[in-house]
């Protein structure tokens, strides 16, 4: 893990080699990133949250926390986003695994909400812009409260 308190901060630290491409899928999330998610870090990671001021209960595993939806982080051998809709959407997990084979991008290694990306030459970045833009915020939170929090 990472000591960051901010994105460029965090990208600064990981791998030179893993840097640029980063940097790219942090671009990538924020320009097709909904309206109502905020950046900032979160679990050691780049985090993409619905902030307290649009959903006060904040994440139920810790309410001092924002609601988390996506992360991105450098493990030790991979680069890997955390996408909570996907975990919790068996609709948008369907949709996610028949576009990652439609596109022939080989095996995919994915568990529950996380995505690894062992190469990140090989990151396919407008599949993971369509899998950003495809949950609003009020579908993730309505999503989250009927299928995660109990």
């Amino acid at each position: 893990m990472y000591k960051a308190t901010s994105p460029e901060e965090y990208i600064n630290q990981v791998p030179e080699e893993r840097q640029v491409a980063l940097s790219k899928l942090r671009a990538l999330i924020l320009e097709n990133l909904p309206e109502g998610f905020e950046e900032q870090m979160s679990y050691g990671m780049i985090g993409y949250v619905v902030a307290h001021s649009i959903y006060p209960s904040g994440y139920h595993c810790n309410t001092d926390q924002p609601l988390p939806f996506i992360n991105i982080a450098s493990q030790k051998s991979f680069i890997a986003i955390y996408h909570m809709g996907i975990y919790a959407s068996p609709e948008l997990m369907v949709w996610f695994k028949e576009e990652w084979k439609k596109r022939n991008l080989g095996k995919l290694d994915m568990g529950k909400s996380c995505i690894r990306l062992k190469k990140p030459e090989q990151i396919p970045f407008d599949l993971i812009g369509e899998l950003v833009r495809k949950m609003s915020v009020e579908e993730w939170i309505q999503i989250y409260e009927s299928s995660v929090k109990k």
